[in-house]
Parts: C-alpha cells; structure tokens; sequence
C-alpha cells in the first residue's frame, strides 16, 4: 500500500475525530489523523494528557475523562499527524496540509470531518478592545498553559461555559467580581416545554446546579437577566455596563470575558459546496448529511460539533457512526456485527441529545447581542467593518455575505470570516426583512487556513 494513501482520514483530534479513529482500527482500517495542535484533545480535552493532579482537579471530571479516550487512541494504532493545519480537503477525497513549514497531501478512500466548534461572535460596543476575550478562550489558556487572570474578572453573557469557567476560576483562585447573564424569564418558560428532555439528562442537570451553588457559596454577585450589554474604555477594557432590573449597572474591571455559546466549524463543509440549513433553534448554520453525516454520497463524512452542536460526549458517538459507516462501505464489517454495534452506538447518541433542546431554547442569545443595535460597533473585526457600513451596503444594493467583499473587504481578513460570518448572515437578513436561510453565507473557498506561498510552495 502506497504510504501516502489511507482508507480513512479524520481530520480534528477532538472527541469525535478520536472516538472515529478508534472505532475504524478497531475494524481493520487503516487510518491517518491530522490535526493542528501538538497533541490530541481538541479544544475540550486540551493537554489533558499534560495536565497536572491540580489542573485536572480544577477542570472536573468531565475533562480528566477525557484522558481514556486520548490513550485510547494511542493505543489503536493509528497514525497521528500532528502540526498539520489542513487548508483544503477535496471531492477527489485528497486532504492538502501544511505542516512543518511545507505543504504536503494524503489521499484516503474516505473521510472524516470532525473540526469542532468555535465561538459565537459577540457584537457589542467595546467587544474588540484589548482586555476583551472570549470565556473559551480564556479557559484554553488554562487547559493549555496553566495561565490565569492575576485581576478580578467579570463574566457575560449566557450559555453553560460561563457558569463552568466560573466555577473553575473560583476552585483556582481567582477572583470575580460579578457574572452578568442574559437569560431572560421569557427564555425559561421556552426551555421548559423540553423540560422532559431535561429531566432524562439529570446528570448534566444536576451539574449545572452545582455551578451556580458554588457561585452562591462564594457569594459571587450574579446579574440575571441583564440587557443592553456594553464594554467602556479608550485602548483597553475598563468597565461592563448593562441594565439590570430596569437600573443602568457598571462594574469596573480590566479584564471581562464573554460568550453566548458556540457553533459548529463549518470553513471546510462551505468549501466542499455542501448544501447548509439555517439551524433556528441554534441560531447557525449547518450541514446537510445523511443520518451517518455524510455529504451527498461523497465518501465525506462530518462528526461532532462541526455537524451541529451536540456536546462532546455526543460528538464522540457520532464519531462512531461515521466510523461504522465507513467499515461497512469499505468491506470492514457486515451482517450482524454492523447492527448490534450500531445499534448500540445510536441509543448512547439518543440518551446524549435528552438534554440538547433544553439547553438550545433556554441560552438562546437574544438578537440585541446578534445583531449590533449601534452602527459603530465592529462587525469584521480583521477589516474593522461596522454594522452601520453593512446596513448602507445593503442600501447600496447588498443582496448577501458574499457581495459584502466586494462593498468593502468584510470578511477578507485573516479569519476568513470565521469572526463575523454568522453576524453579517442575520444583520443583511434583518436589513432585508428575509431569513438567513434566504440571505445565505461566504463562499468559502480553499486554502480555510492562511497559508504563505512559500508554504505552499514547499515540498
């Protein structure tokens, strides 16, 4: 067999590309994983197997669990190729990397796509001052170098990263001067018609209340509730405000870190021209693929978050099935060990997801923080395009995303429009007075990294 031809390719060593590579080893498969870090984890399990006693204890169960399924890996016999930031995967099933200064390519007889999620975009005055990150990013920054804020922080937004980050800086040390959410009464009485749901996912119910009783216990002041969120300073982060019970609050701090959720990575399915569905219930785009997560019959197959957000231990579970899948389209497995082992891998899935329409209905980001309600704030942060330029391009004549390169360079920049894609889909359709389905997306196209041409140059 030709080195550099595998039968399956995985690109993300998250849950979902890890429990996938397991799986397709376990069949006889041979299997290649390329993923940018270092070491395997994704963004959940980041240097878990590097962690100390400490940092695990501080990060929960949930992450020190994460630890089985990267030795699981090491174990099954697949290839890891680590450092390697994936640019382009093709129809042709080819996956075109740079890695190590040069470029480089793996052809597979399939593929598995599990690149994860990332954070929702938060626009709002001030969101791109320095002193301004993302709660997941900061909780990285911990998972990865054991780095914490030395200066009272305070917390915004909503979805169950802000309570866990919370919950973790206070195990740690770290001080917080308040967290400010945004559910709102209205968002629980939404949640509580999959209150069914929730219940038969008690576990992670239960989890959540134990947040906020250690937010309680260590008398962390909670806004609940909270609207009109913005960030005051001139080159740095001084200063949160928002209305709170009808009263104008503020609360000084250097440091504020944000987040109203994440969505699924999906730069490589828009380059593939995969069909994508506006997703209302999470707010996102997502693709279109068979109940195994393939692409119309590509031998390209999604799993975990970047197929739509479904928490780390369901996108493991879809990592199986897309796995299955391909064992039974390559010859790997039939009959009766393809159904009995499905079968189980699905009911895992089902009792996985109990919780999911809970949790979409009760952290729903209110459109205030969707959608910039003041022109001056920044919706392309790399080409530091306002919502008020996008409005009169869209006055201008502006039909959707794409045309915005061509009005004034949104979406140009370096992040390809990972910062400002989902943004600039609900601030035209809101303008236009039509869906985002019907607005649509950027055209993505390859290389989804930014590579030099050296690198591509490169052997």
């Amino acid at each position: 067999m030709d080195a550099n031809v595998v039968d399956l390719a995985i690109v993300g060593a998250g849950p979902a590309g890890l429990a996938a590579a397991c799986e397709a080893s376990r069949w006889g498969l041979s299997v290649a994983l390329l993923d940018e870090q270092a070491a395997t984890g994704g963004q959940i399990y980041r240097a878990v197997d590097a962690a100390s006693k400490k940092r695990k204890s501080v990060l929960g169960e949930d992450y020190a669990a994460g630890a089985e399924l990267t030795r699981a890996f090491a174990k099954s016999g697949a290839q890891h190729i680590s450092g390697a930031a994936v640019w382009n995967v093709g129809r042709d099933l080819k996956v075109n990397y740079v890695r190590q200064g040069a470029n480089q390519s793996l052809q597979a007889r399939q593929i598995i796509l599990a690149s994860g999620a990332m954070e929702r975009p938060f626009p709002i005055p001030g969101w791109t001052l320095p002193g301004v990150m993302g709660a997941g990013a900061a909780q990285i920054l911990y998972k990865s170098a054991g780095a914490l804020p030395s200066e009272p922080v305070v917390l915004a937004g909503c979805g169950p990263l802000l309570y866990l980050l919370a919950s973790q800086y206070l195990q740690a040390g770290v001080k917080l001067k308040a967290v400010v959410h945004t559910t709102q009464t209205s968002d629980y009485l939404r949640a509580a018609a999959h209150i069914g749901g929730a219940l038969r996912g008690w576990r992670d119910l239960r989890k959540g209340m134990r947040m906020l009783s250690h937010l309680r216990q260590h008398g962390v002041q909670v806004y609940a509730g909270a609207q009109a969120l913005s960030i005051e300073g001139t080159d740095h982060a001084e200063a949160i405000s928002f209305t709170h019970k009808g009263r104008a609050r503020r609360i000084e701090s250097p440091l504020i870190l944000l987040h109203q959720g994440v969505v699924p990575n999906t730069q490589l399915s828009w380059s593939l021209r995969a069909k994508h569905r506006w997703n209302e219930a999470q707010l996102c785009w997502e693709p279109e693929t068979d109940e195994f997560g393939q692409i119309e019959e590509s031998g390209i197959y999604l799993a975990g978050d970047s197929r739509g957000i479904v928490g780390a231990k369901a996108s493991a579970s879809q990592g199986k099935l897309a796995a299955l899948a391909v064992a039974a389209k390559l010859g790997h497995l039939e009959g009766g060990d393809r159904d009995d082992r499905e079968s189980a891998v699905r009911e895992e899935l089902r009792k996985q997801l109990h919780i999911r329409p809970f949790l979409d209905a009760l952290y729903r980001p209110p459109e205030t923080q969707r959608i910039p309600q003041d022109d001056s704030v920044i919706v392309c942060r790399c080409e530091e395009v306002t919502a008020g330029q996008i409005r009169k391009y869209v006055e201008l004549g502006c039909q959707g995303p794409n045309q915005t390169k061509a009005f004034g360079r949104c979406g140009m920049g370096p992040c390809q429009g990972r910062l400002c894609g989902l943004t600039v889909t609900e601030l035209i359709a809101d303008s236009r007075g039509l869906s985002p389905q019907e607005v649509g997306y950027y055209r993505i196209r390859p290389p989804v990294k930014p590579v030099t041409i050296g690198e591509l140059a490169g052997t």
